[in-house]
């Protein structure tokens, strides 16, 4: 299965694993609201979401979610009153296997700020995990050139960084519960 097995209003499980295989986090439920080329939009709203550890916490706000089955990286926009934060995990690209919407995390992230500054989170993990799990040379190589990619993105505000094309998105989800919630 694949991304075209999605349609628009399914919901999903999104899982995100370790390279040793290991579950790392489980989000409960993901709205999706767009599937194109290579590329699966869900919202998160208010979801369970699973630790490794088990620790469990209920997202608090909708996010805007885009996993590629193309690209070595997923993005999810947080929309916040005080604008939208961006949080980027590098990633392998994403299958969906008709269960859930499913990746490896590579343990670096970035996050964006509303005044589109950004930091570069976990390096230290990314070196521990990249020794004790034996990251192979190509998976870095690729996760470093990805995380260039990415970078160069953000920098020149591509889709999805930026407030219109979120907002887009923000309007269409909206909508689509909208137009569900009149039919009950």
């Amino acid at each position: 299965m694949n991304f075209d097995d999605l349609k628009i209003g399914d919901s999903v499980f999104v899982q995100s694993y370790k390279h040793d295989g290991s579950l790392h986090r489980t989000w409960s439920k993901a709205l999706v609201i767009d599937v194109f080329d290579h590329c699966a939009v869900v919202v998160t709203d208010h979801s369970w979401v699973v630790e490794s550890d088990k620790r469990r916490w209920l997202t608090k706000e909708p996010a805007i979610c885009f996993y590629f089955d193309n690209k070595w990286f997923n993005i999810i926009s947080m929309v916040r009153k005080t604008g939208i934060y961006y949080y980027c995990n590098l990633a392998s690209p994403s299958l969906y296997d008709g269960e859930a919407i499913k990746n490896i995390d590579y343990d670096l992230d970035v996050k964006i700020f509303p005044d589109e500054s950004y930091m570069i989170l976990d390096e230290n993990e990314y070196a521990y995990h990249a020794s004790k799990m034996h990251y192979p040379d190509n998976v870095k190589k690729i996760i470093d050139d990805e995380m260039k990619v990415l970078l160069e993105m953000i920098k020149e505000k591509k889709d999805p960084f930026n407030f219109t094309y979120i907002n887009n998105y923000i309007v269409k989800y909206f909508e689509y519960l909208f137009k569900n919630d009149s039919k009950q």
